[in-house]
């Protein structure tokens, strides 16, 4: 084991900028936390809270109304495409069901979070 030695005012300014480098961090976890419209739902999450049948979805990735991602074949939105859909009234639902569907994604991003450290 090796003993690094330095002065008090070294030491406190390293400090200061650690402190610094994570009050920063923790600003910006805030920010994401609170814009929602960077999260992604799977098509069964937008059917269910947005009460519209899987085929109204299909339709609209068809007619190229609303962007998606495949991965594995499983379909993802951006809660911020589901959103411009609402107001462009692509989608007849209503702003509430939105809301029930982020919350819903809350509570799976951070049930997924809490299991990923318990293993």
């Amino acid at each position: 084991m090796e003993v690094i030695t330095m002065e008090s005012q070294v030491f406190k300014d390293l400090t200061a900028k650690i402190n610094s480098i994570a009050g920063f961090v923790i600003e910006h976890q805030r920010k994401e936390e609170a814009a929602p419209a960077d999260g992604w739902v799977d098509s069964y999450e937008v059917c269910t809270f947005l009460k519209i049948s899987s085929r109204t979805l299909q339709r609209l990735r068809a007619q190229g109304a609303v962007n998606y991602s495949l991965i594995r074949g499983k379909t993802f939105y951006r809660i911020s495409e589901i959103s411009r859909l609402l107001d462009e009234h692509a989608i007849r639902s209503s702003k509430d069901n939105l809301q029930d569907l982020i919350a819903n994604h809350k509570l799976y991003a951070e049930q997924r979070r809490n299991t990923k450290t318990d293993k």
